[in-house]
């Protein structure tokens, strides 16, 4: 029986044995004989947009309500789910590959369907044989879907013909695929799954799409949000959306002005430990965080920085400044690029290559990004900068591309591999990202860095996914500031 999805081995709890394994290097069946009612088998698959893209192209489904983001928001779930199938095919995966495992006939199958499949949530897929049949070597089996929050979504009855030969072979290694498409932040859903929850203060969420992103980031386990603003919106606004905020905190304020202003005095009480944009502007939220009494300044400057996943680069990449500094000073630049490196290291990159652009690739006095980006890594030479590797000026294109840096005879560790591309300014970042967006189906997830707190800034064109991706950004960079506070305290 053949894997449907390709995934043979994604935490296989029954085996116990990493992926990486001596062990699971092989594939190997369960008899008839050896097999018992009672026995299970697992798989945890978390679903990505490449699962749907992929079974949409196997199965030629291109219902919009998978495929089409636009249609998707006007749907009942307002985002796009998973073809009810993929389950199915998950469950195929565990009787194929599991239990029997390999020689393993179907014979029949049942399928309920209790509710949708989005983007980011994780299955827990299991089969538990029921009913043996000595006579036919049949196999009756209970077959089950629950998502992370232990809600069962599938469930239903498959009938097999089990193996009765032992079989033992090499897993087929299958090729690697990666499709050039949007909605694809899974590895940062992954990296935020074993933190706790930080309580999040979600500002003025009177719309659809602002309360979507902090259910689903909550439903995730990423955050706790207390939702701020004036409370019979806020609820019509859920009611309208067909979301559950009964379990949340709700502090009602008459309007957006209002809301800002509490969910920064929340974080001075010590209930808040980051803040959520929601259907509000920026300006009026940024302008209660940059007030010098009563806001969240630190010693350091506040810059936004993107974390994109760009699907012709082989490595995470991140932009800074495209949201808060228009035309930032030298001092300025300084803290956007320690920033960026902080969110970094939360990510897992110890020593971040950091490319300061500019239009050229060498010093010129007339282009001041070109003073900036040396005096930059100066600074870093001095220690005013830590944590990085930095280099500048750098073209956009020899910052990204070995090649153009061998053309140009450029000799870096930064050049054609940076992990951070630190932009002259606010519109030329602007430009990049939204480029890289539209132009190369890059997905990418933001986040408010030097302040007090995390503060995500969402955008109402934002899919629920990069929400929670960026509700994971500021949980693990909260998480890795704890932890830095904790071993600075104890070195003390």
């Amino acid at each position: 029986m053949e894997d449907a999805t390709g995934d043979h081995s994604a935490g296989d709890r029954a085996s116990g044995e990493s992926a990486h394994s001596e062990e699971h290097a092989f594939i190997e069946n369960r008899t008839f004989d050896e097999i018992q009612v009672g026995d299970v088998a697992h798989l945890n698959k978390r679903l990505t947009m490449d699962d749907i893209k992929l079974f949409a192209i196997m199965s030629g489904d291109v219902n919009p309500s998978h495929v089409d983001d636009d249609f998707a928001r006007s749907s009942r779930f307002q985002e796009v789910i998973a073809h009810g199938m993929w389950g199915g095919a998950l469950i195929s995966t565990v009787l194929g590959t599991q239990l029997p495992g390999p020689g393993t006939i179907y014979l029949s199958q049942t399928l309920d369907f209790h509710a949708p499949v989005r983007l980011g949530d994780v299955l827990d897929v299991s089969v538990k044989v029921t009913a043996k049949s000595p006579e036919t070597h049949q196999l009756t089996l209970d077959c089950r879907c629950a998502n992370q929050r232990g809600k069962v979504v599938i469930e239903g009855q498959a009938r097999v013909l089990a193996p009765t030969q032992k079989v033992r072979r090499p897993r087929t290694v299958l090729p690697s695929v990666r499709l050039a498409e949007r909605g694809r932040l899974h590895e940062i859903l992954s990296a935020a799954d074993h933190p706790e929850a930080i309580t999040m203060a979600v500002v003025h969420p009177v719309d659809g799409s602002s309360l979507t992103g902090a259910v689903a980031a909550a439903q995730h386990g990423l955050i706790t949000p207390i939702l701020v603003g004036p409370r019979a919106k806020i609820q019509a606004a859920a009611m309208e959306a067909e979301l559950d905020i009964t379990g949340f905190e709700l502090i009602d304020v008459p309007h957006s002005h209002a809301a800002a202003t509490r969910a920064v005095a929340l974080v001075h009480e010590g209930r808040a430990n980051a803040l959520m944009k929601g259907a509000l502007h920026t300006d009026e939220l940024m302008h209660e965080v940059l007030k010098r009494d009563g806001g969240l300044r630190t010693e350091r400057c506040i810059s936004h920085v993107m974390a994109f996943d760009v699907p012709t680069y082989p490595r995470p990449l991140l932009i800074t400044d495209a949201a808060i500094n228009i035309t930032p000073n030298l001092a300025t630049k300084r803290d956007i690029v320690q920033n960026a490196i902080e969110l970094a290291h939360a990510l897992g990159n110890a020593d971040p290559k950091v490319a300061i652009l500019s239009a050229v690739e060498t010093i010129n006095p007339k282009i001041a990004s070109t003073l900036d980006a040396a005096a930059l890594c100066k600074m870093a030479d001095r220690g005013q900068i830590q944590g990085g590797t930095l280099d500048g000026p750098l073209a956009f294109d020899n910052a990204v591309s070995e090649a153009a840096a061998n053309a140009k005879h450029i000799i870096s560790p930064v050049a054609g591999r940076a992990d951070i591309l630190v932009a002259p300014d606010l519109e030329s970042a602007n430009m990049l990202m939204k480029q890289l967006t539209y132009l190369a189906d890059a997905t990418g997830a933001g986040l408010v860095i030097g302040a007090r707190v995390p503060i995500v800034l969402t955008s109402r064109a934002d899919e629920p996914i990069t929400r929670m991706a960026s509700c994971a950004l500021a949980l693990l960079l909260a998480d890795h500031q704890q932890r830095q506070n904790l071993a600075r305290l104890a070195g003390e």
